[in-house]
């Protein structure tokens, strides 16, 4: 499942869109299951076409393509006033892509550009004519929200997403968790409390924190909060750095569809058996938390 390192390659990987105008939106053919595009394709479609990318940015684990109104144009029942943002919410398979899918087959969603010649997003330079939305599951969705509703749904203190993981202090990790009785490794995956971290996130940074991933919240002291903070951070960061992660399913790729790095640095994640690289004595262990996989070492990550 993308994770806030693999969203955030994804972000990076098309902000070569940045200034270019829409010219058409369209829900690929596609005879799998249909993923949710809202409003229906209609009405999306209208209300995007001749809108010009003006940034791209994240939500959690989901891509934000914020879109500028059009001067001189008025309101009516077919275009939304001002600013607007389309989401894609990647879920488990997502990927979001700058043309070269991996197959046609699972091929969703598609924005197509107005012509400019080419641009680069800093490695690479590439013909970024569209933007597509591939899923293997179709578990993923596209929406498109105005700025009020964007705001509502993700901005603030709102309900659906907490804090962003790479932009929280550690009194705001500690006053969101501390009290709650779940285990530590449950609760980084609460999108509520702390935005962005993922199951497989979760077990690298608990082994970097020296916390055990079955620790009750309120039950830690001031020294693993702050070591639990300075390890968010520093293991999310390299992640980006590398380019997030591909897992022996091959599912995520950047932008470019081509595989993360950061698989080869994992500390524990998918290591059971194997001598734990951050001590250096223990065994990686694999137990399972609420119906997920979780790694760690019984040595440096005592209870």
């Amino acid at each position: 499942m993308p994770e806030l390192p693999e969203v955030e390659t994804m972000r990076r990987g098309i902000l070569s869109i940045v200034g270019r105008q829409i010219a058409h939106a369209e829900r690929a053919a596609c005879k799998r299951r249909p993923i949710a595009i809202r409003p229906r394709i209609d009405l999306f479609r209208r209300r995007v076409e001749g809108k010009t990318v003006t940034a791209i940015e994240r939500a959690g684990k989901r891509v934000v393509i914020w879109l500028s109104a059009i001067a001189g144009k008025s309101a009516d029942t077919n275009q939304l006033p001002g600013t607007q943002a389309i989401v894609i919410e990647p879920r488990m398979t997502g990927l979001v892509l700058l043309g070269n899918p991996p197959t046609q087959e699972h091929l969703r969603f598609r924005l197509r550009f107005r012509k400019t010649g080419a641009a680069t997003n800093g490695r690479h330079t590439h013909d970024a004519n569209e933007v597509l939305f591939w899923d293997r599951r179709g578990l993923g969705t596209v929406s498109l929200l105005s700025a009020d509703e964007f705001a509502a749904k993700y901005g603030g203190e709102s309900k659906t997403l907490g804090p962003d993981a790479l932009r929280l202090s550690v009194s705001e990790l500690k006053n969101r968790l501390h009290s709650s009785r779940r285990a530590i490794k449950v609760a980084l995956l609460d999108q509520r409390a702390i935005a962005g971290i993922g199951n497989l996130y979760a077990s690298e940074i608990l082994n970097v924190a020296g916390i055990h991933p079955a620790a009750r919240c309120h039950r830690l002291g001031r020294e693993q909060w702050n070591r639990l903070h300075a390890a968010i951070p520093l293991v999310l960061e390299e992640a980006i750095r590398f380019e997030g992660s591909t897992l022996s399913d091959g599912t995520y790729r950047n932008a470019l569809n081509e595989s993360g790095g950061y698989q080869n640095y994992h500390r524990v994640y998918d290591r059971a058996g194997q001598t734990c690289p951050t001590c250096g004595r223990g065994t990686v262990r694999r137990i399972v938390q609420a119906q997920r996989s979780t790694f760690f070492c019984p040595h440096c990550q005592r209870r």
